[in-house]
């Protein structure tokens, strides 16, 4: 399977600078895999699509101030240090821009309330590095820190909270699970008081989710690992709603890559926490997941590649220029799209 099976043309101002003004007013598209359909509504319109004993399960990371700016100890110069996973006591695994100067041994200060240490190289391009700090860490992290949006939003953000889900919990992420951010507190509580259930599970989003393909052949491409957790409780309620025949519909690529890291073949899911470097494209069998709502993806990314193979890659590449067509908007805080 080439990567060129998955590019499509997009016009560069379909990508969403800013967030619509209400996090659920989003334009909202429909799929439905049976007779290949395609709908056009809005997000706040949701509640049509769903059922009471549906469940909806949400990724409930949230984005840390995880981009720190320094300064080489020796010269001076300006670098950047991008957190990416947390590994035993202060050392993090992170990305160093630019890298060809950020040598084993060398420190970078941020400040003068903290510094790090690079210790190793990675296998992926990035370093392992070891703070020093004075005080608590995620305030120091919080102050020097800032929140790191993807390269293609030129536009700053007024409301950090914007980048974040509502219901944002555990602290770990270098980015969003954007397909997260259309819902409010308020449709949240109108989705439970129809019968559906919200269920939360926990992946923080690292390299694996938005690291480039750069392989012509896509299953030459190898997923970073990223940290997910989900607690006896939830897989409980989760195998009491496929065991009573109920949908299991996934919000964003983070939640189906957790849900379908975990489960077994058979469907059941255990409880479970670890390191997934699962990769989803086209010819997966998916094992637990009926539904899913999602934002529209970077042309040849893994996540277009995980969408193509749920719902098939002409059906979704098809829908992709509709969309275009229709001028939604693309990407973090663009549209979304929910495929049944």
């Amino acid at each position: 399977m080439l990567l060129t099976d998955f590019d499509y043309e997009l016009p560069e101002e379909l990508i969403a600078q800013t967030p619509c003004p209400e996090r659920d007013h989003s334009r909202l598209m429909v799929l439905n895999r049976k007779d290949e359909s395609i709908t056009h509504a809005h997000f706040f319109e949701l509640k049509k699509y769903l059922k009471a004993g549906d469940t909806l399960v949400f990724n409930n990371t949230r984005v840390i101030p995880a981009r720190l700016i320094g300064r080489r100890d020796q010269t001076g110069g300006k670098v950047e240090v991008f957190l990416l996973r947390r590994q035993e006591g202060n050392q993090w695994e992170v990305l160093v821009k630019p890298g060809r100067k950020a040598r084993v041994g060398s420190i970078i200060n941020f400040g003068s309330e903290l510094s790090c240490e690079i210790k190793e190289n990675t296998d992926f391009g990035g370093r392992i590095v070891e703070f020093s700090y004075e005080g608590i860490w995620e305030e120091v992290l919080d102050r020097l820190g800032q929140t790191p949006l993807p390269p293609y939003i030129h536009e700053k953000l007024k409301d950090k909270e914007r980048y974040q889900t509502v219901y944002a919990k555990e602290n770990g992420s270098a980015a969003a699970p954007t397909a997260g951010l259309h819902f409010t507190k308020e449709l949240l509580a109108e989705l439970k008081d129809m019968g559906v259930n919200l269920e939360f599970v926990t992946l923080h989003v690292g390299l694996g989710t938005f690291r480039p393909v750069n392989e012509d052949n896509i299953e030459d491409h190898v997923m970073h690992k990223e940290y997910f957790h989900i607690e006896k409780e939830t897989a409980d309620r989760i195998n009491a709603a496929r065991a009573r025949g109920s949908r299991i519909i996934a919000v964003g690529t983070t939640s189906i890559r957790t849900l379908e890291s975990a489960a077994r073949d058979d469907g059941f899911l255990p409880a479970k926490c670890g390191e997934t470097g699962i990769f989803i494209y086209p010819g997966y069998k998916f094992k637990i997941v009926d539904g899913i709502i999602t934002n529209f993806h970077l042309p040849k990314s893994t996540l277009i590649m995980l969408i193509s193979a749920f719902a098939g890659r002409e059906y979704v590449l098809r829908a992709y220029k509709t969309a275009v067509q229709e001028r939604y908007r693309f990407f973090s805080f663009g549209d979304a799209m929910l495929i049944l």
